[in-house]
Formats: structure tokens, sequence, C-alpha cells
């Protein structure tokens, strides 16, 4: 394979060019061949550089997944200028904040999508518009002239989104990286998180330079999910763990659909219950099941298998990768058993887009990334996610870690999932409230849960309120939205003091 040196031309000429690379399940099903995203990225590039934009300009995507999505993605990268996928799930005042602050100079969009576009900013619609836009020809991918592929912008969770310039460079080795750990060519990988997350992203352009094949939805939700890796016989699933929480959960659809193609299905972008390892190895008993770790400014690549063969324990986010920095910090000890961890690697982001006083906050000069998340490690040296430090509460004169007490309530057995967030109190400062979803045909009730998590964890720990749901909601990149249920427990205390 030629070496890579733009993460827009990824293809592999030397294999087969009509290999099928993409199943595109969106209202225009089709299947691409790795040949026709080649020259249909290269068709973006050139139909760029007709319209006068210049190496170095930004171009947002927003859109839901389709075929069209990830020929814009590489075609603007073809052509040396910065990709720029944007949330679609943002408030409208929420994605031209972001189209401003990156400086786009031209915005592609589904049709859903482009009353979210300011009126005075140049938009290609998908579809007709898209097609004239696009020029059908050979094109030489550019030599990057400052290294930045594209920006992503964080959740916005504590405030404005903010813009993470991520190099050429950088998530080239995490491309090289995954594809020398490939065991076999002829892998369908399904893509059901957004393609403007980490998540989905970072594999699409590992599957396109291997080879491989992506079975792409347009969005998740669980029976789909479900039906097109049975029709479409997918071996490769990567996903947030609330997605594989929610297809295990279609227990009438399961029982009769065949699974057993999948051989391989990792988790990450959030934390794992050991519950649902368990429920996913009666679903999918041919696959090898893993949790992944990763972050936008730090890139996907932070761990990895053991150097000695030692197996993955289930919830550990892996083995820190040999030859890259992975170090547990708390307070002047830089080794500790337990702390937040600081990443150092080729894809971590260079420092925020005009954010000189946050870039500082997280990067240090030698290019150290503070996650903010704090990592214990084990005898053989696997780390596993504690918490946020942004999410750690004191109840009481306690430091009090959400995920420690979702964990928890989690091991109740007829506990499904559980989210925990911080309700403010007058004497302990926050007290610790719980979001619980029964499993199916289970109705436990709030005293048994508060009973179960005294009897087998520190009372500071055990949730004051207990409320039932039917599911957690999501966030656009779907992870449970801590936000909103947050509005909702403190409402909930408001009322009853009121009451009171």
């Amino acid at each position: 394979m030629t070496k890579l040196f733009n993460l827009g031309d990824l293809v592999d000429r030397s294999r087969d060019p009509g290999k099928i690379a993409l199943i595109d399940l969106g209202d225009n099903a089709r299947e691409y061949s790795h040949g026709e995203l080649d020259r249909a990225a290269n068709a973006v590039a050139r139909g760029l550089r007709a319209r006068g934009l210049a190496v170095g300009d930004r171009v947002a995507i927003l859109s839901a997944n389709r075929a069209a999505f990830l020929t814009a993605y590489f075609g603007v990268m073809r052509a040396g200028m910065v990709a720029v996928p944007v949330n679609y799930k943002f408030p409208a005042p929420t994605i031209a904040y972001i189209l401003r602050d990156a400086e786009i100079k031209l915005v592609f969009a589904d049709a859903q999508r482009a009353d979210s576009v300011p009126q005075d900013m140049p938009l290609v619609i998908f579809g007709a518009k898209f097609d004239a836009f696009v020029d059908a020809g050979e094109f030489e991918s550019v030599v990057p002239a400052d290294d930045v592929a594209m920006f992503l912008y964080t959740s916005g969770s504590t405030g404005r989104p903010k813009g993470v310039p991520l190099t050429h460079r950088g998530h080239l080795w995490v491309v090289d990286t995954r594809v020398a750990a490939l065991d076999r060519r002829d892998h369908r990988v399904l893509v059901a998180a957004p393609l403007y997350h980490m998540n989905a992203l970072a594999v699409s352009k590992f599957a396109i330079a291997a080879h491989l094949t992506i079975i792409l939805m347009p969005q998740f939700t669980a029976p789909g999910y479900i039906a097109a890796i049975a029709a479409h016989r997918a071996t490769w699933l990567t996903s947030v763990p609330t997605m594989l929480a929610m297809v295990a959960r279609e227990r009438e659809l399961l029982s009769h659909t065949d699974l057993s193609s999948v051989r391989i299905a990792r988790m990450g972008s959030a934390p794992v219950s050991q519950a649902l390892f368990a429920a996913l190895r009666q679903i999918l008993p041919n696959a090898g099941i893993t949790n992944a770790y990763g972050t936008t400014e730090g890139g996907p690549c932070v761990y990895g298998p053991h150097p000695d063969g030692v197996a993955q324990p289930d919830i550990s986010v892996g083995y820190p990768r040999p030859g890259q920095g992975a170090r547990l910090v708390d307070g002047d000890n830089m080794d500790a058993d337990q702390g937040v961890l600081h990443c150092r690697n080729p894809s971590v982001m260079p420092g925020y887009h005009n954010l000189p006083e946050k870039t500082a906050e997280v990067l240090s000069a030698d290019g150290w990334y503070d996650t903010g998340d704090i990592m214990r490690r084990d005898e053989n040296g696997f780390h596993y996610f504690v918490g946020r430090t942004d999410d750690m509460f004191n109840c009481g004169g306690e430091n009090v870690y959400p995920s420690e007490v979702e964990r928890l309530i989690e091991r109740h057995p007829e506990v499904e999932q559980a989210c925990v967030v911080a309700v403010p109190d007058a004497i302990k400062g926050f007290k610790p409230a719980a979001f619980v979803v029964a499993k199916a045909g289970a109705a436990p009730d709030a005293a048994a849960i508060k009973e179960f998590t005294l009897a087998h964890g520190p009372a500071y720990r055990h949730p004051r309120q207990v409320f039932f749901v039917v599911a957690l909601p999501l966030t656009g990149t779907n992870k449970i939205d801590r936000n909103l249920l947050t509005e909702r427990a403190v409402r909930e205390a408001q009322a009853m003091e009121s009451a009171e």
C-alpha cells in the first residue's frame, strides 16, 4: 500500500477496486465500490477547487449519515481543506455559532438540516445541487499546508462547543495502528453512530484504508440495528454502550434473529457495566466483546492489548499502548494507581481553536493532554474508568463518582441500567439521585434500590431519590443526557421541599 499522507486519501488502490466499500441503508439505499468512493471523493475535491475555495479553507458537513457525507468528508481533505462535521442535533443558534467560529467558507447539508444554515453562508444541499456541484475526473491529493485535516466540536455540556483541530499526521497514525492490528480483510463493519462523532468517523476511515465493507445506517434505532446485522451479515460492531444496551432490550426480536455473523463488538465513548457484557455474550455468542476508550482531543488509540497477551478484563479500557504516553496523575504523583489520565500520542490535538486559555488548562507545553477522566490501574497494568473530574461531587465531605454508584445499582438483579446525578442539598452539599431502567418483567421499588446500595456500598453513595424510567434520554452522540436528568431531579427535589 502506498504510504499515506492525506487523511482524505485512504483507498488502497493495490486491491480490487470493485469490492463493495459501502452499503448505504438510507432512503436511496445502494452499494458503492471502493473505486466508486475514490472517484466520488475526487469529484468533490475538483468541485471545491472549481468553486474557488483554497487550501486551508474550512468546509462544514451538516447531515445525517449517508454516502455523500463520507465522499464530501474525504473530498474536502483531499483538496487540502479542513472538514468540519457538525452535530445536527444542536439547536440552530449553536450550529450557527459553530459555523461562524470555524470561519466556514461552504456548507454541505442534507435537505432536512439546510434550514439551520445561516442564509448568508454558501450552501450546497445533498441531492441534485450536490450532483451539479461535483466535477468528475482525476485529482491528485494535496499535501496539507499546516497538517490540520478536520475540526470536531465538543458537545458543549459545560458551555459553548469548543473546536478541536485534528491533524492528518496524527489520525493517519490512528489508521495505521488499527490496520496493522487487523485479523482479516473480509469484515463488514456496521456504523450507526453519527458521522459527526469521533467514534463513527474513526472506524469509517479505518474500514476504507483496510479495504473492508461499511454498512451505514442513517441513524440508530435498536430494531433497525438488529435487522441490519442479520440482513447484511455484519461481522464488526462499533458503538456507544447505550446503543448496545438498547439492542439488548429487544428480547422478542432477538429471539428470532440470527446474529451469529458478528465476530467483534467494540464499545467506547462511555462507561460499560458488567451486566451489559453478560447480556451481549448471550446475544452475540461468536463475538469477542471489548471496551475501548477515546476522546476527541486525545484520539481513540490511547489503549491497546496487553504486551504479554494477558486477557483484557471486561470493563477495563485496556492497557496503555507501549511507546505512547498514558499516565495517571494524583497531585504531584505522576505515576499513581488512581488519578486523572494524561495522554500523549500523535493524535492529540494541537490545541483548541481560538481558545488559548482553555488549551493551556488541558495541554502542557510538552504535549500531555489532561483528559479529566479518572482511571485506576490494576495489578496487571490495565486501566479502568472511575469517573469524570467534572462529574464528581461532594456529599457530606465524601467524594462521589456517579459511575461508581451506577455500577453498584446495576448489580441489582432487577436493574437493566442506571444513571446517577447530583442534586444540591443545604446540609450535605450534594446528594445522589438515580434514574433506573428495570429489566423486562421486573418491578423493583425505590426502597429496594436504596436498601441494596446501602447493603453493598458506603452509605454516602446511596441514592436519596430513585426515579424509574422506560429508557434513559440520549444526547446527539448517543450518550446518556445527564444534564436533562439533573434538571428533572432538581425540579423533583424542589417540589418535594415545597410540599413539605
